[in-house]
């Protein structure tokens, strides 16, 4: 389905260049209106730009995109002056956009795109702990994706394979025109009668999945719960290293402790355990003792670490003391495992299309009857709080 975004502020003036070496001054005001054509759903090509200053970065990703028949590279920028450009006149679909470049870095590029021309991005980074920041920080800013660049035990043809599935599903993320901004998450505040009945879920866990949008909607999720809740074991679709990161990012602002799973982790009360970048987390039990087990396999839906993989483990480790929870993304990892998951007894929740940034993983999970309820995602943290404190 196509829309139409009307902007005010459209056309970007050209940039002045200062005479003196190293001196560059972008002016990001804008002229007249006109029409920005915004694909979301389904389309039948889509037109990618690639923004990168590494011309054998820029040449990989157009001869393996080239491969894939629902994809066209319109072009390809060195840095942003030329990308500003080129989306102006090529009016892409999704943008690929590196974050070291010069005259001006990724992240103040896309900020200023997201204020004026918004259009979904996916940030492409090496694996390394700054750059995981800064990738972490563009998702905040309104990148819908994160992706390793090849090299070392990440190779081309594993890169080529995701970079297609991460612009399938920017292809239909639903941007938010210029100047609207999110609604605001509502205060959570836990009863004392819920605060209550959570001391008596200790033998309960809680299992959650996301992908695309998935960081935010994630962060908004665990924001929410207390100290007290039962412990969480998370997949969310991301490379390597950069799930540290974000581990440590949500630790950071949640009441509850969050990190990085690691193999033959305790699951308790009051921490979520996030699976790491390219292998699978699992949940295992010894006697009433949840621990994690982390191990590599094959993809699942083009996924390593799998909603799908998690889910089944958790059905069949806790059944109906489980709670499964899945958010925004492309595809359909999850939503079998959701399935298991409710037919073992667990309650199970799905986020709701007009909170989703991609419908994907939820509306599978919906079609089949995985899912129990269908929440808007500043309601599901106060849901999973209410099957638990609840008889079925």
């Amino acid at each position: 389905m196509r829309g139409v975004y009307r902007l005010s502020t459209m056309k970007w003036r050209e940039a002045q260049v200062n005479s003196r070496p190293g001196k560059i001054n972008i002016l990001t005001h804008f002229t007249e209106s006109t029409q920005m054509p915004y694909s979301g759903g389904q389309i039948r090509q889509i037109k990618v730009l690639i923004v990168d200053d590494s011309a054998i970065v820029r040449k990989i990703f157009s001869q393996e995109l080239s491969k894939h028949k629902d994809i066209v590279v319109v072009g390809t920028a060195p840095d942003p002056f030329v990308a500003r450009d080129k989306i102006v006149s090529l009016r892409p679909d999704v943008i690929t956009l590196d974050i070291e470049m010069p005259r001006m870095d990724g992240i103040s590029f896309l900020r200023k795109l997201m204020k004026y021309y918004p259009i979904p991005t996916i940030i492409v980074s090496s694996l390394t702990p700054a750059n995981s920041e800064m990738a972490l920080e563009a998702l905040e800013f309104g990148a819908v994706e994160v992706l390793a660049k090849p090299g070392g035990s990440y190779a081309v043809g594993d890169m080529s394979v995701q970079l297609a599935e991460k612009i399938r599903a920017a292809a239909q993320v639903r941007m938010r025109p210029p100047n609207e901004s999110p609604a605001p998450a509502p205060e959570r505040r836990v009863s004392q009668e819920v605060s209550q009945a959570l001391k008596r879920t200790t033998h309960k866990v809680i299992a959650m999945g996301a992908s695309t949008g998935g960081t935010e909607a994630l962060k908004t999720v665990l924001m929410g719960m207390p100290l007290n809740s039962p412990g969480i074991v998370v997949v969310q679709h991301m490379p390597p290293r950069f799930t540290t990161t974000f581990a440590a990012r949500l630790d950071s602002l949640c009441q509850i402790e969050v990190r990085e799973a690691k193999d033959g982790d305790s699951v308790l009360p009051g921490t979520a355990l996030l699976a790491p970048g390219n292998f699978h987390l699992l949940l295992k039990r010894i006697g009433g003792t949840y621990y994690t087990e982390v191990k590599n396999g094959p993809l699942v839906y083009h996924q390593r670490p799998s909603v799908d993989v998690l889910f089944e483990s958790v059905a069949r480790q806790a059944g109906a003391n489980a709670v499964g929870v899945i958010l925004t993304g492309m595809g359909r990892d999850g939503a079998s495992g959701m399935m298991e998951m409710r037919k073992a007894g667990a309650r199970t929740i799905a986020q709701d299309e007009a909170s989703c940034v991609v419908f994907g993983m939820p509306k599978e999970a919906i079609k089949m009857g995985a899912a129990e309820s269908v929440v808007p995602l500043n309601d599901i943290s106060r849901e999973v709080l209410r099957v638990l404190t609840s008889e079925k």
